[in-house]
């Protein structure tokens, strides 16, 4: 459901649509948009705005132009912290010994691919624009 939601709106025409069209566009409900939304919103694919009209107040969900980039930063983010995580355990458990040792080198790899995954994002980021 999450992959159809975000394909209909690369699809569109500007990268828009409300909740309600999205639900009759897929034929689905309310509530499964939502769940799929929530999750595209989450990893940085997707942001939700409130249109406000007078008679009535709904979500409006958008893909832009740098939604890619910002996924790729909330990625890259959260491998950090597991980069640290590793890092905070290799030290508790004894960088010395076979575990510490297997953890502060997961750590290190994650904290530098993470570096080169921003550095080039924010490097291509203008390819976006």
């Amino acid at each position: 459901m999450t992959a159809r939601v975000h394909v209909d709106l690369l699809l569109s025409e500007d990268g828009r649509r409300p909740a309600a069209e999205l639900s009759r566009r897929l034929n689905v409900s309310p509530a499964s948009v939502s769940v799929a939304v929530n999750a595209l919103v989450k990893h940085g694919y997707v942001r939700r705005e409130r249109e406000r009209e007078p008679e009535q107040r709904r979500d409006i969900y958008v893909v832009d132009d740098e939604a890619w980039y910002h996924s790729i930063v909330i990625s890259a983010r959260q491998t950090l912290e597991s980069a640290q995580t590793a890092m905070a355990a290799a030290e508790t458990l004894g960088p010395d010994t076979p575990v510490g040792q297997r953890l502060t080198e997961v750590g290190t790899f994650l904290e530098r691919v993470v570096e080169d995954l921003r550095e080039s994002a924010d490097r291509w980021r203008t390819l976006l624009t």
